[in-house]
């Protein structure tokens, strides 16, 4: 097989696993990576019993620290559910370093795991940025090297910031570029309700975008607005924690948000599934 061959058959391996993460280009990925950072999380004491839930669901992807991975991968097996590991950890208790994420495992570590991908994370502006830039990059090579898909989770959110005059992304659309010029295959952003301003986000990489949930609070109709709204302006799903985890009753909210994205539902419709 030359060269050339060689690298067709890796881009049609990674296509493939990415068609089983997100199928016909979307998907609902919901992190439960929080628990490193703090403890303990409402929807994650239990966290098998929430596992289950989002996998009864349909979810796509459950995005999980690799002990995680590991414990419960298992259940994963012949469901439409896969897990990403997520590398990158720090906790609430590191001071002026807390925003600075160090990696703890590897591609192939994850793999032998039960992950089906990987997710790295970059705080840009943040104390350490080019220590997780370098990171990142190294996950990359070594992801591409073993035909394994990987979220970037960049986030323009550190105090050494510097978004461009007139960039109503706040840098965010910065960020997601970002991880395309490092070698992601998809990446998360934060919502913006500006059309105009979320598009632009969208347009800044070639990538799948999803869109993440942020702090519990919003009602449900707020967050399933959002969903649809999102989809609408040209995201390709969510990859949405507290909102679904941190639910009352996170299964029924996760069905909600897959039949917003894989179905087309409007978010009236699928609030009625919360009744």
């Amino acid at each position: 097989m030359n060269k050339l061959s060689e690298e067709n058959m890796k881009t049609d391996d990674v296509e493939a696993q990415l068609e089983q993460l997100l199928p016909n280009g979307k998907g609902v990925w919901v992190p439960i990576d929080h628990g490193a950072s703090e403890f303990p999380l409402g929807g994650l004491v239990d966290i098998k019993k929430t596992i289950q839930a989002l996998i009864d669901a349909g979810v796509n992807a459950i995005v999980a620290q690799k002990g995680v991975v590991s414990a419960f991968s298992s259940m994963c097996e012949g469901s439409a559910t896969s897990m990403v590991a997520h590398l990158s950890v720090s906790t609430v208790h590191g001071g002026n370093d807390a925003s600075r994420k160090v990696i703890v495992g590897d591609v192939k570590e994850s793999i032998a795991r039960g992950a089906k991908a990987v997710s790295c994370q970059i705080n840009m502006g943040s104390v350490g940025e080019a220590d997780m830039i370098e990171s990142m990059g190294k996950i990359t090579k070594k992801a591409f090297k073993h035909n394994v898909p990987v979220l970037g989770m960049i986030y323009a959110r550190g105090e050494h910031l510097k978004a461009i005059d007139n960039d109503a992304t706040k840098g965010q659309a910065h960020a997601v570029r970002l991880a395309f010029e490092l070698g992601c295959n998809v990446a998360k952003s934060p919502w913006f309700p500006e059309r105009q301003t979320f598009e632009q986000i969208i347009r800044a990489a070639p990538i799948p975008v999803l869109i993440a949930g942020g702090p519990r609070g919003q009602s449900d109709k707020d967050v399933l607005d959002m969903v649809e709204l999102a989809m609408s302006w040209g995201a390709s799903g969510v990859c949405m924690g507290r909102q679904i985890f941190g639910h009352p009753n996170p299964e029924k909210m996760a069905a909600a948000i897959v039949a917003i994205v894989h179905q087309g539902l409007s978010a009236d419709d699928a609030l009625n599934l919360l009744s």
